[in-house]
Order: structure tokens, then sequence, then C-alpha cells
């Protein structure tokens, strides 16, 4: 049974129990919750449907560029056209390919037909006389990570960041503190993309798969986790405390028009700070990670938090992650709806310190 769905069947058990009690002791009541978990369980306890699986080859981005592209997305249980105007349009189907638009003052409007390639994935959209061209965006079908070329070799970078030196900082810094998150809360699954060579550079950057985050930082993740998991999901951290180091390989390797995804080394990031973390939320009873807009890492619009597209289902996921972050002190970054950073007056330094060296 989906997560979200089990609240809602708990409750109704619970009703049913109360009413037919037969005179048998009543069982004692749950713990009270805070208004804010009330209302977050109200909100998140039914998740969207399913959007039909052979609607998947379809929905996704068809034009010549970003200003003048359509979104076929799926919205409430429809297919519908996001336009170049901010406009919906729900689609009506009349075969895998063929749908109904209705006529409104928009430009979409009449019969739209997709061309499918032999896996029923789109390749073009037409409506009257106007084709689009599907836009690649994102990785491919079934790849779980797309990928930059590095500018330069991997090894060279890496021996120029090992040898390089942290920007010097002025001013008062809170202590560092780091402890490993999984030691905290155990429950809290690991998938370190930079553990492994499932990453946007395809190379290894850490030694083992080990999430550090600042004390307060890691308190406040393992309060997110406890109400992640009244919907019998857990959190699943991808990366958290980062070197220094690294965050200047990545900077060095990522050519200029992609380096809006990762920090300056001039300037540190919150990830070398101990104070940012990297994640989505496992589903305990699919057994695999939540669906968002995008892939982890992904260099496309796709990983923006008001990004339009996708289903239903995977703005709710990502609007469920974002909701439990923000609660307990994160807040994400606009462009990536995967990472968070904690919220705190108190300043920490750039950390350059390689895991095994943590105590």
């Amino acid at each position: 049974m989906p997560y979200g769905r089990r609240l809602a069947v708990f409750a109704l058990a619970t009703a049913l129990v109360a009413a037919c009690g037969g005179g048998q002791a009543a069982p004692p009541p749950p713990p009270k919750l805070d208004e804010w978990t009330q209302e977050f369980l109200i909100e998140f306890g039914r998740q969207p449907d399913s959007a039909p699986g052979k609607w998947r080859g379809l929905i996704g981005e068809y034009g010549p560029d970003t200003n003048s592209r359509w979104f076929v997305i799926e919205r409430d249980k429809r297919l519908s056209i996001l336009d170049q105007y901010k406009n919906y349009v729900p689609l009506t189907e009349r075969s895998d390919s063929v749908f109904d638009a209705p006529v409104l003052p928009v430009p979409v409007s009449g019969t739209v037909t997709f061309r499918l390639d032999s896996a029923k994935r789109a390749l073009s959209v037409r409506v009257g006389n106007v084709v689009m061209q599907r836009r690649d965006v994102g990785p491919a079908e079934g790849v779980a990570q797309l990928r930059i070329t590095p500018v330069r070799p991997i090894d060279e970078l890496r021996r120029e960041a090992l040898a390089a030196t942290p920007p010097a900082e002025s001013g008062s810094f809170r202590q560092t503190d780091l402890v490993d998150v999984a030691a905290l809360d155990t429950s809290i699954r690991l998938d370190i993309r930079y553990a492994s060579e499932n990453n946007f550079l395809g190379a290894r950057m850490y030694d083992a798969p080990r999430a550090f985050l600042q004390r307060d930082a890691a308190a406040a993740l393992v309060r997110a986790n406890k109400t992640i998991k009244r919907l019998n999901g857990v959190l699943l951290i991808h990366d958290a405390y980062r070197p220094w180091y690294v965050t200047k390989i990545f900077w060095d390797a990522t050519p200029t028009d992609k380096r809006w995804m990762v920090a300056n080394p001039a300037e540190g990031s919150k990830h070398n700070r101990g104070i940012a973390v990297d994640l989505n939320i496992w589903d305990r009873d699919e057994n695999k990670p939540l669906d968002m807009p995008s892939t982890y890492d992904e260099s496309t619009e796709r990983s923006f938090v008001t990004y339009p597209g996708g289903t239903s289902q995977q703005r709710w996921n990502r609007a469920l992650l974002k909701r439990v972050m923000e609660h307990e002190g994160f807040a994400v970054h606009p462009k990536e709806w995967w990472h968070f950073e904690y919220v705190d007056r108190k300043r920490y330094p750039i950390g350059n310190v390689a895991f095994d060296k943590i105590k």
C-alpha cells in the first residue's frame, strides 16, 4: 500500500474499533499530535493517483527553445499542455497518440497528435499545422544520473585540489562539531553518490559512503525523519558534509555554462560548512525512492523547485519533502529540489577534513 494512503486506512480502522467495541475496554488514546503535524498529515495523508503508464512517454517538453516550449504534463488525472503563455489546456484521449483539446482562445485547440517511436515515447506533437519537436531534457530513459563531461581529467584536478588551501575567512565562527547522521538515527538510508561513480562527474570522490552534519543540523534532520516515518517513509541521503577540496574539483571540472549547479570554491559552500544535505525520501512500501520531476544532481531546469512539468505525483513528492524539511529549519535551494541548507545565524567555518579524519 502506498505510504500516503496508510493514514486514511488507520483513521478508518480506529473509528471502527471505537464504534464496535462491544463493551471491551477502549485502547489507550494515541499520543496527541501538535497542530503542525496534524495539518501536515491531513494535507499529505492522501497522495495523488498515479498517471497511466502509457502517458509517461508523452510527458515532457516540446519546442525549439525555452521561451516557446510547451510542457506536456499530467494534472488532476488529465494529460494537459502548458503552453508558452502559461495556459493549461486539458486533453481528452481518443487513442494512445491522439487527443482532443477544447476550442479555447489559446494557441492550442483542436486535435493533438503525438508521433511515437517503437517504445511509445513521443518524438513530436502536432496541433493543426504546428509541430513541436520533443526537447532532450534529462538523462535517457532508465538512466538514473545525468552526467557532464569534465573539462579536464579528474585525477589531475584531484591532485591540484588536495594541494590547494581553502580561502581565508575573517570573523567569529562556531566550533565545528560534525556527527555521523546514520549513528543518530539508524533508520535513515544512505545513497552517497560521491562515494561511487554514480554521480554527475562519473568519478569517486569519497573514500566511504558516510553522511556528516553539524550536530544541530543533524538533530533537525532526525526530527524531519521522524515526521516522514508517520507516512511510512524514511529520508534517503545522497550527500551531506563535503570537504572543500571536493568542491574545488567540482568547480574546475564543470563547464562554465553549468557552474550554476556547483559552488565556487573561492567562497566555499554550505556543504563545506556541514549544514547542507542532499536527499530524497525512501518509500518503505514500494522499496524505492520517491519519483521526482528530475533525477538527482541533474543540470537542467527540471531540478528547479518551481518546475511545472512532470506528473501530479512527482510534484506532490517534491512538495512533501520541502514541507517537512522547511518545518525543521532547512531552506531549499531554488534550483535543486534535493538540496537543503540549515538556517542558523551562527556561522561555521569552511571544512576540508577528509571523512577518515573525522572523529
